[in-house]
């Protein structure tokens, strides 16, 4: 009796086990769906809609995040909508203008058509310092020329000035920083002894003595070019390259500096480590981490080429006439000043909206790629 006695409460114990039915089905679809919405339910007390807005954060990558507060920025948006006008209006303005208007029947030249008079070059001496009109939208110059065709011209060679020095300037300013960065050693030792020489040239002055020197034999050899010609802009790519010259090694020391940094990043050892080679390492992994301070860098500094390319042509070692340009618009019309304010009003009020569209457009890059600046 004993024995059974204690037999029993294990036999109990096992009937009380059920065993799992194998014809059980999976619960339905739909169940699932709802139990993982309950499980990522924001708790209970937050505000609608932070959760997701929290996720989506952490989910961006932060050239998202950069872009979207710039994208906040209204004054930087704005220099942005105004820098793509003026570009657009450089580049389209000048064909779409010299299509509109007719034949004008000049007492000096004769029949001449829109193509001719709405053109930068075109001089009616008959028709000198006329105010806006039906022909002329912005009036004439002191030799009779357009200043709105003239006005575009300046743009377009301000906008292509400021691309040339950028394309050197960040090719090598880029080049030279992160090989003097990464290597560091002899390289960085000789590098950064060629940019503290080229440091030693004030920068303005080496572009005046530059072009001043060169200028009038460079300016005969570029106008057997095709795509120059003799049209008086023939020292446009001096312009740009003593203007490039000045300025790549600032932009060379901003990446070499960044460049020290990244090179001591975990994932950049994680990379030695995996067997990638330095170009590797440098063009998948260092270049574009260094992109947001070359963009900002480059932005910045167009606004100082334009104004540096304006001072020269201004000096009259820049591009010459016929040609046309913001700086020779504001010499020619500086005599004028006080009879006929309008043609100097005109160029210089587009120079200085250029110059701070930029400016504030670099200020906006500037905040939106520093990390301190997020919210």
């Amino acid at each position: 009796m004993s024995m059974d006695a204690h037999h029993k409460p294990s036999e109990t114990a096992g009937e009380s086990f059920v065993k799992p039915d194998a014809g059980l089905q999976p619960p339905p679809a739909e169940l699932l769906e709802l139990a993982a919405g309950l499980r990522e339910a924001p708790p209970l007390g937050a505000p609608p809609g932070e959760e997701e807005a929290d996720q989506e954060r952490r989910a961006a990558s932060p050239w998202r995040e950069s872009l979207r507060r710039l994208r906040r920025d209204k004054r930087a948006m704005a220099s942005l909508g105004l820098i793509i006008f003026f570009v657009l209006v450089a580049f389209f303005g000048p064909p779409i203008y010299q299509h509109i208007g007719g034949v004008y029947q000049s007492p000096q030249n004769g029949p001449v058509p829109a193509s001719v008079y709405h053109s930068y070059y075109h001089e009616e001496l008959i028709r000198q310092d006329e105010g806006p009109s039906a022909q002329y939208w912005l009036g004439t110059d002191d030799l009779g020329r357009d200043i709105l065709a003239r006005l575009m011209q300046g743009m377009l060679v301000s906008i292509i000035v400021a691309a040339l020095v950028e394309v050197v300037d960040i090719g090598l300013g880029l080049t030279v920083g992160v090989l003097a960065g990464y290597f560091g050693g002899w390289i960085d030792q000789v590098l950064a002894r060629f940019t503290d020489l080229m440091f030693a040239f004030p920068g303005l002055l080496f572009a005046i003595m530059l072009t001043g020197i060169i200028g009038p034999g460079a300016s005969d050899a570029l106008a057997k070019l095709p795509i120059i010609g003799p049209n008086g802009n023939g020292r446009l790519l001096l312009v740009s390259l003593a203007l490039a010259i000045t300025v790549w090694p600032l932009m060379a020391r901003y990446v070499r500096g960044q460049t020290l940094q990244l090179k001591e990043q975990q994932f950049i050892e994680a990379a030695r480590t995996s067997g990638s080679s330095n170009l590797r390492i440098i063009f998948r992994h260092i270049i574009p981490n260094l992109m947001s301070i070359v963009v900002v860098a480059s932005t910045l500094n167009i606004s100082n080429t334009i104004i540096g390319e304006a001072g020269i042509s201004l000096l009259g070692l820049g591009v010459q006439a016929p040609g046309s340009s913001l700086g020779l618009m504001i010499s020619d019309a500086t005599p004028y000043i006080n009879t006929h304010p309008w043609e100097i009003l005109v160029p210089t009020t587009v120079l200085a909206l250029i110059v701070l569209a930029f400016s504030f457009l670099g200020d906006g890059l500037r905040d939106a790629f520093d990390p301190r600046s997020k919210d």
